[in-house]
């Protein structure tokens, strides 16, 4: 393993780890308010619903984790590609898990939707940070 595909794994898994933060800070301010709202099975989605945010931001983060352990000194446009990648990604993986959870009608479907929305839209700053962390050290190097 490389100097910066080691980089790139500490990276992605810090990433993980303030995602993993950050959703449970939101799941534990918002879990009396869910749980008033539609019960036990309010929390149930909701707690679906801030896995789906997880799963989709873990999914887009690994073309950046990527871009950054193979090409080291890629250029601006392959920089740009891989953040479109991410963010492409991010989107594909939380409608796809979320219109599969929302179908099989096992979860509370308001709470759901909510859930996966509040969390998506929180977890776009850590996306963001850790995409321009990542590609603009990539950026400084080759200067």
């Amino acid at each position: 393993m490389t100097g910066d595909q080691r980089r790139a794994a500490v990276d992605y898994l810090r990433f993980l780890a303030w995602t993993a933060v950050l959703v449970t800070a939101i799941a534990l301010l918002g879990w009396l308010p869910t749980r008033a709202w539609g019960g036990k099975g309010a929390v149930l989605a909701m707690a679906v619903g801030c896995g789906v945010g997880v799963l989709a931001a873990a999914a887009g983060g690994l073309p950046v984790a990527l871009a950054a352990a193979g090409r080291g000194r890629e250029k601006d446009r392959e920089r740009f590609g891989a953040a479109l990648q991410a963010m492409i990604l991010r989107l594909v993986v939380a409608l796809a898990a979320g219109v599969a959870a929302t179908l099989s009608g096992k979860f509370a479907r308001g709470p759901f939707l909510v859930w996966v929305a509040i969390s998506y839209v929180a977890l776009l700053a850590v996306d963001t940070r850790y995409t321009l962390g990542v590609l603009g050290r990539s950026s400084k190097r080759e200067t």
